[in-house]
Order: structure tokens, then C-alpha cells, then sequence
């Protein structure tokens, strides 16, 4: 469940055991970032139905981390029920990326699932020169640019909202559980949202869905962000096999840009 929400919305690596050839990335693009920066953190309550069910926490590092002699941003999210709804679906996620800080391309990307008794684990790293994935459990041929789950949430907010018209379709390539995903998030327009932290003017938007045992059509979710410069994840509303699922943000901390579209 909380798995795949942080997608259109986690580890330290000791002996990974699989052989890392190949990961020097030259000659990268140059990808413009207005929207968020180091030690930025953002706090999320997680409804299932009417239940609070879970919280999610999702932080940029403090300082930049190197990855193969590129800075990144070391971008945590966490997912966890709370003990009062673990007797029912008991979710402890943890995912990680590092996000090369000048082509905005992950570099490295590591996931731990427990989701009841299902259990995931994975470890990639990404040579988008070469186009190549070196796995843990698979290698690939994959796109130059290519993103993962957190990473393309911290992507999608470096679109320029403002000046495009409803209807917009931005393709986005997702690497998830050993497969790649050729996807896309349409702008909707500009909705104002009722929150905990108030009414906040938003740009909403509809990303594809991998249809798999959570969500059952690609367009069962829609995501509103925060209409300024940092477009931060307000809220995000998806329909489920088991139900539906609302997303609320709690708390911000540490924006790059002036929080302006609190009305």
C-alpha cells in the first residue's frame, strides 16, 4: 500500500555482494532545480478510510553525499503504520536515493519493503551514460535519465506548472522492482485545498499507475502540490484494491523558496 504511494507522491549499504562495474556518469545533462534543496523535510499523515493509519517521512540530506565522485542529494523516505493499525496491515518501508545534484538523475537507489508478510529488498546503481543498471538481484539496458520512486516525485517538481495548460502530458521513465516503466503525469490545473496547515493553492495532476496488486487502473490517483516555487506533495488521493487511501501533509521544513501559496 504505502509502497507505490510514494511514487506519484528508506541503509547503509555494507557488503552489498554483487560486483559494481561501469557506474561512471560523464557528460550528464544540466537539469534546472528551483524547487527544493538540502535539508528539506516533509512530514505526511496517511488515512485509510476514515483510520489514521500511517505516517510518511521523507528528508533530504543535510550536506551532499558523493556517488562515484558526483554530488547528490541523499533523499530518505520512510513509511510505517501506526501499532494501532499494524494488527490490521502492518507496513515498515524504508526506500533511498542519491540524486545527482546537476542532472537531477539518480545515481544510486536502495528500497527495504515489510509489508505484513510480504517482504523486498533491492539495491541499484544507474549508468546513464552507458545507459546500464547494475542490480542486486538483475542488470538491465536502461533509458538515460531514468528515474525510481522517490527521485521521480523530487523530479516532477522541477516542471514548470504554472505556465502550462490543463491537459499536459510530462512522459517520466520509473525503474520499480526490476522493471522499467515508460509513464507519464498529466497537469490538471489549479485547484485550493482545504489542509491541517490551511488552504493552500495547489496544481493538480494525475500520474500513470503500475497496475499490480495495489492499484487496479492507472488513472486510480491524483496528487496536488503546493502552486509555487517549491511544489511541495500537499496531498495525495488514490483508490485501491482494498479501499481508498488519502495522504495529508502534517508539517514542512527547511524549503528552498518562500512557502507563498497559503492562502
Amino acid at each position: 500500500m504505502i509502497r507505490l504511494l510514494f511514487t506519484y507522491l528508506t541503509v547503509f549499504i555494507l557488503g552489498s555482494g554483487f560486483k559494481i562495474d561501469h557506474q561512471i556518469n560523464e557528460n550528464l545533462r544540466n537539469h534546472s532545480n528551483q524547487a527544493f534543496t538540502f535539508g528539506e523535510h516533509l512530514k505526511y499523515r496517511v488515512h485509510y478510510g476514515w483510520i489514521n493509519a500511517a505516517s510518511i517521512d521523507i528528508k533530504v540530506g543535510d550536506k551532499p553525499k558523493k556517488v562515484n565522485g558526483r554530488t547528490t542529494y541523499n533523499i530518505k523516505a520512510y513509511g510505517k503504520t501506526y501499532r494501532s493499525f499494524d494488527w490490521a496491515y502492518k507496513v515498515r518501508d524504508h526506500f533511498e536515493t542519491y540524486m545527482d545534484s546537476a542532472s537531477l538523475a539518480p545515481l544510486k537507489y536502495y528500497k527495504n519493503v515489510r509489508e505484513d508478510n510480504y517482504r523486498d529488498e533491492d539495491l541499484v546503481y544507474y549508468n546513464h551514460t552507458k545507459k546500464k543498471l547494475i542490480g542486486k538481484k538483475k542488470n538491465m539496458a536502461m533509458p538515460a535519465y531514468l528515474q525510481d520512486i522517490v527521485s521521480g516525485i523530487f523530479y516532477a517538481r522541477t516542471m514548470d506548472f504554472a505556465n502550462t495548460k490543463p491537459g499536459k502530458s510530462f512522459p517520466i521513465n520509473i525503474y520499480l522492482d526490476q522493471e522499467i516503466y515508460n509513464l507519464k503525469f498529466k497537469y490538471l490545473g489549479i485547484e485550493t485545498i482545504k489542509t491541517d496547515l490551511g488552504k493552500i493553492k495547489c496544481f493538480k495532476l494525475r500520474p500513470q499507475l503500475v497496475v499490480d496488486r495495489v492499484f487496479k487502473d492507472e488513472d486510480d490517483m491524483t496528487i496536488w502540490v503546493s502552486a509555487d516555487e517549491n511544489k511541495v506533495p500537499i496531498r495525495v488521493k488514490a483508490d485501491i484494491y482494498i479501499g481508498s487511501v488519502k495522504v495529508d501533509i502534517t508539517d514542512m521544513s527547511g524549503l528552498k523558496n518562500p512557502f507563498s501559496s497559503k492562502l
